[in-house]
């Protein structure tokens, strides 16, 4: 069993250890008591969704899963073409928006959520993606991905998504270039993403800017309370949880 990741608190210096779940919920579509379930044993203080509910009903289902899993909803859904950000309520919000990337005819719409947050008085950028299966347009959405953290101006910021690429290929690789891959500085847990019942790649992953210090980072087996009947019944992908000190600003 994986040493527990360090719990969230606040330190005297100012600066706080969060923990930061990246998750492909599969729009809802499969055992959402499990999901809610997987959400709340990692305590979580922000979730980045993809595939986040985007048709009928989608904010009260999205809704649902927040209260399920002691969470808030931030920003995204369908208003972020699936990616969304859930936060505990130890989170203060300094603002939100959620971006649509450019369409390109026949492929599905992408889009980011983001925000702006605060825990105490460590200020920082929060993005969650789900980028192309295409991988000219993924490649570009990588590009954009970088131009809309800087544009957040915070002087720490965190991105979590779905990839649909191997750490190998060029887009994850840019990202690496840029930030902190969080697995590959302090792997924790299990590595694998994808599949749930036979996980053998690694296409979800959490990224940090320099700066912040990665304490652990991993898909949560053996962390108390999940368990691996809930994670592969939750949806086709497995969460990915960090525990990070952010800097006070």
């Amino acid at each position: 069993m994986a040493t527990p990741l360090p719990t969230s608190r606040t330190e005297p210096d100012g600066s706080a250890v969060i923990r930061v779940l990246s998750y492909n919920i599969r729009s809802m579509r499969d055992d959402t008591e499990a999901l809610a379930r997987v959400i709340r044993a990692c305590a979580p203080d922000l979730v980045l969704v993809q595939e986040a509910p985007r048709f009928f009903r989608w904010r009260k289902k999205l809704a649902r899963l927040a209260a399920a899993s002691g969470q808030v909803i931030l920003s995204g859904g369908a208003t972020a073409s699936g990616p969304a950000l859930l936060s505990s309520l130890r989170a203060t919000v300094e603002r939100t928006e959620d971006v649509l990337l450019p369409l390109t005819p026949g492929l599905h719409r992408r889009g980011f959520a983001t925000a702006v947050v605060r825990f105490g008085r460590a200020r920082l950028g929060v993005l969650s993606c789900h980028l192309s299966l295409q991988k000219d347009e993924r490649y570009e959405q990588g590009g954009m991905l970088l131009d809309q953290l800087a544009a957040l101006g915070t002087p720490h910021t965190i991105v979590g998504g779905d990839l649909n690429e191997r750490p190998g290929g060029r887009t994850f690789k840019r990202l690496a270039t840029e930030l902190q891959d969080c697995w590959t500085v302090a792997p924790w847990g299990g590595e694998y993403t994808s599949t749930p019942t036979e996980p053998h790649q690694r296409i979800d992953a959490l990224f940090a800017t320099e700066g912040i210090e990665v304490l652990g980072c991993g898909v949560p087996l053996g962390q108390p309370g999940v368990t691996e009947t809930d994670l592969r019944a939750a949806t086709d992908h497995l969460p990915v949880l960090a525990a990070l000190r952010v800097p006070a600003s």
